[in-house]
């Protein structure tokens, strides 16, 4: 049966009188005394202004789902359970703040459009394309939109589509979900940190369905960082080769190492340790990358109060961790927090070493060590490029989502083969493009101390005569060629 969604509304109180008449009298099951009624009639004025306002809210509901729906504006639902989630969420008083005529007007379009859908009994018709007709939009639309939906060109989207299926790493065609919907629906969790109901509502599925679609594709992904996290053939990288400021120093030189802070959800009796020196929850990922910002180990899941010294430690201790053979002779930069040691070279202690100290008039290096440091600092933030490209593609890892922590610590590994998926296919990538050749600002992190030196007597000097002898060669030039600094 048609409803008419402009028609007057009537309301019947679920609590309703029998009509014995006494009714209004009893309180909590029990007939009232005399002596309450002043108690009473308080308890009823309160109901009956609770009620009054609740009926204009109602009111207010039904007219602006009538407008929604006669104007087909762009509205979408979603947009009203993120408002009404953020209500939700938040620990602050409703008291504490005056809700935005817009805020309110979402609250209302929410009730009412699902007022209007539920008497209806009818599936829920917008103007926003959601189900089938969103993927059509998406991947025959503009490129700009798959972009910013799938993070990712639709070309690069595809045939990662083709990969999974090929290999057998999804069910395609299940239950009328297409390995491109199944991969889409992930895609826009981790993309956009969006919550299931609001998935729900894109793709027109059961949350049972967004949940099994969404951890089928996790792990298929997972599955694939042993043939995208690997490291690349022991050569000079191309970075260094065609730089004169890093060639030849750093020729051995194949890659760089840092922790990288993701927020984390974790239980009360556990937030003490996932609790980091600037007071957020969170897990400490060590990470390697190429100077072609491509991830070559990726270590998730340490508490958050952990130094990067001591889960590397942990890693290089531990061979199940399949950490990246160093050949002879070859190391990672590493900044202030790990110890100079062999295979890991560090820059010196106590002299400038950020970026940002070498601006203004005092901008040129004054010895040896500020020359290594500098030098040391341009080439080691490739790792911090990187983590803003992984970042700003898939904002999940800039909040804490609420899953398991085993799903959390797997996000991360999924977000870092899906990065170099993408380096790989597609080298013009946009998010890549936006931050080529440029460096990211790095500041003193609370963790940028020494550690205690748990390396080797013999593998300290081999580190500090390397290093000592790339200073000296680049100083040498510095002073007699004076090329570029």
């Amino acid at each position: 049966m048609s409803v008419d969604p402009t028609a007057p509304m009537t309301y019947m109180d679920e609590e309703a009188s029998s009509g014995s008449g006494d009714d209004e009298n009893m309180l909590d099951g029990q007939q009232a005394s005399v002596g309450d009624a002043p108690r009473s009639s308080c308890r009823k004025r309160s109901r009956k202004a609770t009620g009054d306002a609740m009926l204009e809210i109602a009111a207010a509901s039904k007219m602006r789902a009538a407008v929604i729906m006669k104007n087909e504006d762009r509205f979408s639902i979603s947009k009203c359970i993120k408002v009404l989630d953020e209500m939700q969420d938040t620990s602050t008083s409703m008291d504490d703040f005056d809700l935005e005529l817009d805020e309110m007007e979402l609250v209302a379009a929410a009730a009412g459009y699902y007022y209007y859908n539920s008497i209806n009994r009818q599936p829920r018709c917008s103007s926003s394309p959601s189900g089938s007709g969103f993927m059509t939009e998406v991947l025959e639309g503009h490129d700009d939109l798959c972009r910013e939906m799938f993070r990712m060109d639709k070309r690069v989207f595809h045939k990662l589509c083709n990969n999974l299926r090929q290999r057998g790493m999804l069910r395609g065609d299940t239950a009328g979900v297409m390995i491109e919907e199944q991969l889409a629906i992930f895609l826009n969790i981790i993309g956009h940190n969006e919550r299931n109901r609001v998935i729900q509502e894109q793709f027109q599925h059961s949350g049972e369905t967004i949940s099994r679609h969404f951890n089928n594709v996790l792990k298929a992904i997972k599955s694939l960082s042993r043939e995208f996290l690997q490291p690349q053939p022991i050569t000079t990288q191309t970075e260094i080769l065609c730089n004169s400021r890093f060639y030849p120093y750093f020729k051995d030189c194949i890659g760089v190492i840092d922790g990288m802070h993701i927020p984390a959800h974790v239980p009360a009796k556990d937030q003490s340790r996932f609790r980091n020196r600037k007071g957020v929850l969170s897990q400490n990922v060590l990470a390697a990358c190429t100077f072609d910002l491509q991830f070559i180990f990726i270590y998730p899941g340490w508490e958050g109060s952990a130094v990067d010294s001591r889960v590397l430690r942990a890693v290089l201790d531990d061979p199940d961790q399949n950490f990246p053979h160093i050949p002879e002779g070859k190391y990672y930069l590493v900044d202030t927090g790990y110890s100079n040691m062999e295979g890991f070279i560090a820059p010196y202690l106590g002299v400038r070493y950020h970026l940002h100290e070498f601006r203004g008039a005092n901008q040129l290096p004054r010895n040896a060590g500020e020359l290594f440091n500098h030098r040391h600092s341009s080439l080691r933030n490739v790792i911090q490029r990187s983590f803003s490209v992984l970042k700003t593609r898939f904002p999940i890892l800039k909040l804490a989502p609420q899953y398991g922590f085993h799903i959390q610590r797997d996000i991360v590994l999924a977000a870092c083969v899906l990065h170099n998926y993408i380096r790989r296919e597609e080298r013009n990538d946009w998010l890549f493009a936006s931050i080529d050749g440029e460096a990211v600002q790095e500041l003193p992190d609370f963790d940028d101390q020494p550690e205690m030196q748990v390396a080797s007597s013999i593998q300290r000097q081999i580190a500090f005569s390397l290093r000592e002898s790339i200073a000296a060669a680049m100083w040498n030039d510095f002073i007699n060629k004076w090329d570029e600094w």
